[in-house]
């Protein structure tokens, strides 16, 4: 069997208050493109489909479009939530999703309510049994383990137990002659961090062992690391990484999709398919005039600015001038004069013009316009007293 495991869309995404809206429906057409030039048996979407929980209707429009533009043909497509994800949401559209051959998870289930999903393979004829857990805060983590495990409550209080116990649960219906899969939206310990994943749900109290997967899978198809990688483990697992660097801790990032070849008692061969819509982000430094030289390289690509030249009114204004793509322009931290106050704390009472010159030169700000205009709107505000 073959599948395509992608993750982590985050549609609705802004950057620096920028919609990428139309990049993101670049990326998923191309996404689509690949799972039809590579004849999918099946599709699985990792969680994060969406950037918040309330989301525009301009992008859940885009996001219900892929999904329909996956499933057609007949191809089976398997999608959770994510922590970017309201749940409900998505298990409220499971009546309507399951009439195109779209199975959505919002919430964690017991296997016979949705919780351990069967796929048959176009191609051969060959079944599959994917296992899903979608993100579990550890608020939840208790009461989805009693509602999966059907235990009376007495779970232990570690994180990272409740979910081995979710697993081992749904994962007992794994059979010798179908092909195997978790897929689940979670932080595995010692995973690289992409850049723009939410930090308060990718600590260290949400970090569980690679070894919770079961030796008897043949695929592990996470999200929520936005960087492309294998974990350690047992059995193969991968973080597919996000399609499309979501701000510019990701600039370095490739994004791809995973197409899985996968067949029973044999682990999974995976191949990667580089995704190339969508701007990439860049981050360039230089003095003003070396920002000028480099305008006509930067294509149409996003960037951040160091600028290597002391802070001063209209520098901003200046170099997004040069680089009308500049989402974000900061004075180089070489260049930044630190703060300093050095007001004495007793003397006469000094005028505000003063005191404003002295706070201009403990930010490494020099400039006469400045000084001038407060001292004008000064006058005017107080009538020159």
């Amino acid at each position: 069997m073959r599948f395509l495991h992608t993750a982590d869309w985050h549609v609705g995404k802004t950057l620096k208050g920028r919609s990428r809206l139309d990049e993101q429906e670049q990326v998923l057409r191309e996404i689509v493109a690949v799972a039809r030039a590579h004849e999918v048996d099946a599709v699985l979407v990792a969680g994060d489909l969406y950037d918040t929980a309330a989301p525009s209707a301009a992008a859940q429009t885009l996001v219900m479009r892929t999904l329909l533009g996956l499933a057609r043909d007949g191809t089976p497509v398997v999608a959770i939530a994510g922590n970017h994800d309201h749940g409900p949401t998505l298990d409220a559209y499971r009546p309507l999703a399951n009439a195109s051959g779209i199975t959505l998870v919002g919430s964690a289930r017991p296997a016979d309510r949705g919780g351990l999903v069967e796929i048959t393979a176009r191609s051969t004829g060959e079944r599959a049994r994917v296992a899903v857990l979608p993100f579990l805060s550890q608020r939840y983590a208790v009461r989805a383990a009693d509602l999966v495990t059907r235990t009376p409550g007495e779970n232990t209080s570690s994180y990272d137990q409740q979910l081995r116990d979710i697993l081992a649960t749904l994962t007992a219906g794994f059979a010798d002659d179908t092909v195997n899969l978790v897929m689940a939206h979670l932080t595995v310990l010692d995973g690289a961090f992409g850049g723009g994943e939410r930090a308060a749900q990718s600590i260290f109290e949400y970090a569980v062992p690679a070894t919770i997967f079961p030796v008897e899978a043949h695929y592990v198809a996470l999200g929520h690391l936005h960087r492309r990688q294998q974990m350690p483990a047992p059995c193969p697992v991968h973080y597919s990484g996000a399609p499309l660097a979501v701000d510019f801790g990701e600039q370095e990032n490739t994004p791809v999709v995973c197409i899985v070849d996968a067949r029973p008692g044999t682990p999974a061969k995976v191949t990667d398919v580089p995704i190339t819509a969508g701007r990439r982000l860049r981050t360039v430094r230089g003095s003003v005039a070396e920002l000028a030289a480099l305008a006509d390289g930067v294509g149409e690509d996003y960037l951040r600015v160091l600028v290597c030249e002391p802070a001063r009114a209209g520098l901003r204004e200046q170099v997004t001038g040069l680089l009308p793509n500049a989402l974000e322009v900061r004075i180089d931290p070489e260049f930044a004069a630190p703060v300093t106050v050095s007001r004495p704390a007793t003397g006469p009472e000094r005028h505000p013009s003063e005191l404003f010159s002295e706070y201009l030169r403990s930010r490494g700000i020099a400039d006469p316009r400045v000084e001038t205009l407060f001292a004008r709107l000064h006058d005017d505000v107080t009538g020159g007293a």
